[in-house]
């Protein structure tokens, strides 16, 4: 069957595909398919592999046609696949779930200790060639022992990065529709509360949950000013989870201390407010960027399109409920 693949992927998830099926399209340079070539190139496809940077939606199916059988995205996160828009013409969608975790928890984790500690900023004096003295009060920063680390979304990833915090010495509370289970609740010492009880208390707010409507901007104005002014608030989720200009009005007043951010509201764009800020960390989204997660979370995508061109189940499908 006909198989195209959007973006660049390690060679191991391609090279299963092209032992089983025809790889018709396979965009294998560094910079992103255009929308227009992507559109052109879905055409008569039965599978289409994805990335985060192509949407998914009734042009994108519309252009591939009928016979589509599979959309297999080479993230966690999938929003930018209309789901329903696949259901209701019986597309299967697919993520890469679980593959990621440990190394988005540990870049979600370095901008934590890089803002609170001003790693940044002590790497730019090196690097400007700036002279400096070691200083009892130079490029003081904040210790994490005792303090509290809210986490919003308490997923794997969120699991996974109140380990990291645990072994820190750090409080755990989180906020979720769901209660963790008692047994990994009790390993970690963490405790639910309502969103605006982490916000008042947490000395960093840690987002992991995933972007939908109910969590576009859930870290706005209102939510930044009940934060206190000592606190840290970190991105490694989606970039819109935050808004960026309250970001940027909310760090101009002193309400919050620093900001780590891996993501962006209009990717790769960042807010010019952030760009020349000392107590913000910016990362070019590298949170599953090792070679041994992007190689897992491809040959995972390639697994969910093998599964379903030969008539079986996908091993990690999305629906929209």
């Amino acid at each position: 069957m006909k198989v195209v693949i959007t973006n660049k992927i390690p060679q191991s998830a391609v090279d299963a595909l092209k032992a089983e099926h025809d790889v018709v399209f396979y965009h294998d340079a560094d910079d992103c398919i255009t929308r227009e070539a992507c559109l052109e190139a879905v055409k008569g496809a039965d599978a289409v592999v994805t990335l985060l940077t192509e949407k998914v939606d009734d042009e994108f199916l519309d252009a591939c046609g009928d016979q589509l059988k599979v959309v297999a995205n080479v993230a966690v996160g999938y929003n930018n696949i209309d789901v329903p828009a696949c259901e209701r013409r019986g597309v299967v969608a697919t993520n890469t779930p679980k593959v990621l975790t440990e190394t988005t928890a540990d870049t979600a984790f370095g901008l934590m200790l890089m803002v609170t500690r001003r790693f940044g900023e002590g790497e730019r004096v090196i690097r400007s060639r700036t002279p400096w003295q070691w200083g009892m009060f130079y490029l003081l920063g904040t210790g994490l022992q005792d303090k509290t680390l809210g986490i919003v979304g308490m997923g794997q990833i969120g699991i996974a990065m109140a380990r990291r915090a645990k072994a820190f010495g750090m409080d755990i509370i989180y906020s979720d529709a769901y209660e963790l289970d008692p047994a990994v609740a009790q390993e970690l010492g963490a405790r639910k509360v309502e969103m605006d009880e982490l916000l008042e208390t947490s000395d960093v707010v840690s987002l992991h949950c995933p972007l939908m409507d109910s969590t576009r901007h859930l870290i706005d104005a209102a939510a930044l000013q009940k934060m206190k002014k000592t606190a840290y608030v970190v991105n490694s989720a989606r970039g819109p989870i935050v808004d960026e200009a309250a970001l940027v009005a909310a760090l101009e007043a002193g309400e919050i201390a620093g900001a780590g951010l891996d993501v962006f509201e209009d990717e790769p764009a960042v807010h010019k407010g952030l760009l020349d800020r000392d107590d913000v960390v910016l990362l070019p989204h590298l949170g599953s960027a090792t070679i041994e997660t992007r190689t897992a979370m491809a040959d995972l995508a390639a697994e969910n399109v093998l599964a379903v061109l030969a008539g079986k189940a996908p091993v990690t499908p999305v629906t929209s409920h």
